[in-house]
């Protein structure tokens, strides 16, 4: 603990099942001898560092217990996380109000230059110039809020065809890789129109993101997908962890549910998700949708990826969006209070998630003016770009770590040493 001060603890999960634990006997075994021989303790007192309890010799070993003792300071990475952290941590730090657990938090951001396209990145240069994301970008927010309706709009529908023509040529080659016949292959080189509203989610397949919420009334969505005068095409994108069977499952529900003959030309599930394809998803949806469990989402950074490229988000008031939503740059589903896992909240949010695409998202996208530009929908993507594409980039993050841990626990260090 010498080096305590100078320590930051930064905790990623939103539930104690994420800290890993290890049993007396596994962790005697293992590291008896180098507690007492390399430093000069007891087993006894390095197991009391990762225990709630020091005296109960048969709590496990709880690895971030140890981080936070061996640490001069400790963060979240959301302000909701932060809340979050600080209520699982309580039981190091009994009789102290909850509030004051002395845990804070660093909000995520996303390096902005690996996730805008190149039409982003001229866009971006064009307005804010080269050097934008060196330094404080103070004047990034009024930079692009000048830029036309027309600019903006041009560039959507760049990135609109721009994914379209990748998604196609993507889905062709998997379907041919899995042995499906030429007309189903040939078929996918012609799906999607970049003129259509494109909703992307993508992400791993946990069942506390609830990836299967937009699908808990196939009919109604697919009602919403296949409308004549107001179309909409979705892109599904995950994986799930090998041993996570109910994660697979979800995937296998949504494959299932794409096969249908009458939902082919609105939705497609690529396969092998990887960075190259979060990022041809990112600089070319619409919509980036979200739906995980509140408050389990730590943080969340693929909704953050889109800002840059003019993406808007629908998400739960969770992790990063519960700090970031305001009306006029997104919209936010849920209430901004737990409800654990009850299946009947669950179906509540999944209508709400229908009727925020049917009576607001879609309606937005399609109504245009005189020169076919949809005004409040590059308003709203305008405000979303200038407002939160700095405000959740890696500058902030690493500015903030700085001048908040960083500096001060080297201070803190060197007086210690």
């Amino acid at each position: 603990l010498v080096t305590r001060a100078g320590n930051l603890f930064t905790t990623h999960t939103g539930v104690a099942a994420g800290f890993d634990r290890f049993a007396p006997a596994l962790f005697g075994q293992y590291l008896g001898r180098y507690a007492e021989q390399k430093l000069g303790i007891t087993l006894q007192d390095l197991l009391a560092l990762g225990r709630a309890n020091p005296a109960d010799s048969s709590e496990p070993f709880n690895m971030a217990y140890l981080a936070i003792r061996g640490s001069g300071s400790a963060n979240g990475v959301s302000r909701l996380h932060g809340k979050v952290s600080r209520r699982l941590f309580m039981p190091l730090f009994p009789r102290w109000p909850e509030e004051e657990v002395p845990i804070g938090h660093v909000t995520n951001g996303v390096h902005t230059p690996t996730w805008d396209s190149a039409s982003a990145d001229e866009l971006w240069t064009q307005n804010c110039g080269k050097n934008r994301w060196i330094g404080t970008a103070d004047s990034l927010e009024q930079d692009i809020r000048r830029v036309s309706d027309a600019t903006l709009w041009q560039f959507r529908i760049s990135a609109s065809k721009s994914l379209v023509e990748y998604a196609r040529e993507r889905l062709s080659r998997d379907l041919a890789a899995t042995g499906a016949p030429p007309e189903e292959v040939e078929a996918a080189r012609h799906l999607f129109d970049p003129n259509t509203l494109t909703l992307g989610f993508a992400r791993r397949f946990a069942t506390y993101k609830r990836p299967n919420l937009l699908l808990h009334d196939p009919q109604r969505l697919l009602g919403l997908l296949a409308n004549a005068q107001r179309p909409v095409q979705l892109i599904i994108a995950g994986k799930a962890h090998p041993a996570d069977q109910a994660g697979q499952a979800l995937i296998r529900e949504w494959t299932s549910f794409i096969r249908r003959p009458e939902v082919r030309p609105h939705a497609i599930f690529l396969s092998d998700y990887d960075m190259l394809l979060t990022e041809h998803l990112v600089q070319g949806v619409d919509v980036w949708i979200n739906t995980p469990r509140r408050p389990w989402e730590a943080c969340g950074t693929s909704g953050m990826k889109v800002l840059v490229n003019g993406g808007i988000n629908l998400s739960e008031l969770d992790g990063w969006w519960a700090e970031a939503y305001t009306p006029e740059i997104g919209w936010a589903l849920g209430d901004g209070q737990e409800h654990g896992d009850e299946p009947a909240w669950d179906a509540a949010e999944a209508e709400a998630l229908y009727d925020l695409l049917e009576h607001d998202v879609i309606p937005e996208f399609y109504a245009r003016d005189g020169r076919d530009i949809p005004t409040a929908w590059v308003a709203r993507m305008r405000n979303s770009m200038a407002s939160l594409t700095p405000r959740f980039s890696a500058d902030r993050t690493v500015r903030e770590y700085t001048e908040q841990h960083y500096l001060p626990g080297a201070a803190n260090y060197r007086e210690r040493a």
